[in-house]
């Protein structure tokens, strides 16, 4: 898919960060938007500011991890724009806490939303991408899908699940030769409020030592990407069909310690972690 002009795109996660910069720049270019967000306030705002670009915009008060209201919101987007090219399952939430403290509760929620909340995306609208006759599923996966981090393991274990999804399919697709294809996207820190709007759990301040308010506060230090950069790179990997799109340096660095050592990576970061936590 080289232009998006005249192409209809639905994002999830479209109030902020990722999700918005997305939007914004697709109706630059003239592409047509179905927007939600589980807040409907904050997709409101997406789409009031892009009133002006001349692309028809809808907008959904949309929770991901209801199967149901995805589905329904998949039928709706075709039955109010006549068709869907792409679908941005870029909506997530994260997680911070022991393995031994989280409640299952906790790791149900992340599943619901991160992993599952790609499937339905997914599901529901390939039957109209294939329609369409010219398709794109992005699924938004971190790069924390490519190497994990202590304190981290429900979001390590969706990401990682949404890479495996998202790479099986896109091997299905190609062998079908299906009109629709499918790209998987790790971010590294991008500037967002992922991290403040985290569930921290009690455990995470006991393993650190610090105040879970500081430790955000110094994990957010490593956000070295804009989202309207993280939207612009994303955009090309679409246009130039890439199987991943790495998202800033520190995806890079990451996913390339990984492949090199995998478990001497894991060393490492236990011992930066350990250093740090010293402090």
């Amino acid at each position: 898919m080289q232009q998006f002009a005249g192409r209809v795109a639905a994002i999830t996660g479209a109030g902020s960060g990722i999700g918005r910069a997305l939007a914004q720049r697709l109706a630059a270019d003239g592409c047509h938007l179905a927007l939600s967000d589980i807040d409907g306030d904050a997709v409101a705002e997406t789409a009031a500011a892009l009133q002006s670009a001349g692309v028809t915009i809808t907008t959904t008060t949309l929770d991901v991890a209801d199967q149901a209201a995805v589905y329904a919101w998949a039928d709706a987007v075709v039955a109010d724009h006549g068709k869907v090219n792409m679908v941005f399952n870029n909506a997530g939430v994260a997680l911070s806490g022991t393995v031994a403290e989280l409640d299952l509760d906790d790791y149900r929620w992340i599943v619901d939303v991160n992993f599952w909340g790609v499937v339905y995306g997914t599901k529901a609208f390939l039957p109209h991408l294939e329609a369409s006759g010219e398709g794109h599923v992005i699924n938004v996966s971190s790069i924390f899908g490519l190497a994990s981090q202590p304190l981290m393991s429900g979001y390590n274990a969706t990401k990682f699940a949404v890479r495996g999804f998202t790479e099986s399919l896109r091997q299905e697709l190609d062998i079908s030769a299906s009109p629709v294809s499918s790209t998987c996207v790790h971010p590294g820190g991008i500037k967002t409020n992922i991290a403040k709007a985290a569930r921290m759990h009690l455990s995470s301040s006991t393993l650190t030592g610090q105040d879970n308010a500081k430790a955000t506060s110094e994990f957010e230090k490593s956000f070295i990407t804009t989202p309207d950069k993280a939207a612009k790179t994303i955009l090309d990997g679409v246009r130039r069909d890439r199987r991943r799109v790495l998202i800033g340096p520190d995806a890079r660095i990451f996913d390339g310690l990984s492949r090199l050592s995998p478990t001497g990576f894991q060393k490492l970061t236990t011992a930066v972690f350990r250093s740090r936590s010293a402090k």
